[in-house]
C-alpha cells in the first residue's frame, strides 16, 4: 500500500461524509476509486467512525501476516486516518439507531455485517453520507457509492 499521503486535519462542526473501510482502503492503493474516494476523504466534512479503524485495523494485520505490510506501515497508515479524518466514536443513540436500521432493512440486510449497520446509522445520524464501494450500500440512499 502507498505511504506518502501527508494531510493536517482542519476543525469543522459539520460532518457530510461518513468514510467506510472500502473508501479508505482503495485510497491507501491509489487506486481509479480511490482517487474518487480522494475528494471526500480530504474533505474538512468527513470522519471516520471507530468501527471502520478497527476493520481497517484487521485488514492491515492481515496484509502484515502475509508480508504485504510491516507494523511500521500499518500504524502509519492508522495515523494518518487519525490525521485526515474526524474520528467518531459509537454512542448511544447511534447503537439504538442502528436496531431500527436492521428493521427497516429486514429483507434487504441479509449479509449485512454489524459494523456495516452502524456505519449507516453513524452517517444518518449526523445527517450525511457514507463514502463506499461496499456493495451492501449500492442501493442505499444515505451512500456515496464509488464504484460505477
Amino acid at each position: 500500500m502507498t505511504h506518502s499521503h501527508k494531510k493536517t486535519r482542519r476543525i469543522s462542526t459539520s460532518y457530510s461524509y461518513v468514510i467506510d473501510a472500502y473508501a479508505w482502503i482503495e485510497y491507501f492503493k491509489a487506486s481509479k476509486l480511490g482517487e474518487i474516494a480522494k475528494e471526500y476523504i480530504e474533505s474538512e466534512y468527513s470522519t471516520t467512525p471507530t468501527i471502520v479503524v478497527s476493520e481497517i485495523s484487521r485488514k492491515l494485520s492481515q496484509q502484515i501476516l502475509i508480508g504485504k505490510e510491516t507494523q511500521e506501515g500499518r500504524q502509519q497508515l492508522l495515523e494518518f486516518i487519525r490525521s485526515t479524518s474526524k474520528i467518531i466514536n459509537l454512542n448511544f443513540d447511534t447503537a439504538a439507531e442502528t436496531g431500527k436500521i436492521i428493521e427497516e432493512l429486514r429483507d434487504k440486510a441479509n449479509g449485512w455485517s454489524l459494523a456495516d449497520l452502524i456505519i449507516l446509522s453513524t452517517a444518518r445520524t449526523l445527517s450525511g453520507k457514507v463514502v463506499t464501494g461496499d456493495e451492501h450500500f449500492r442501493k442505499v440512499e444515505d451512500a456515496i457509492f464509488i464504484k460505477a
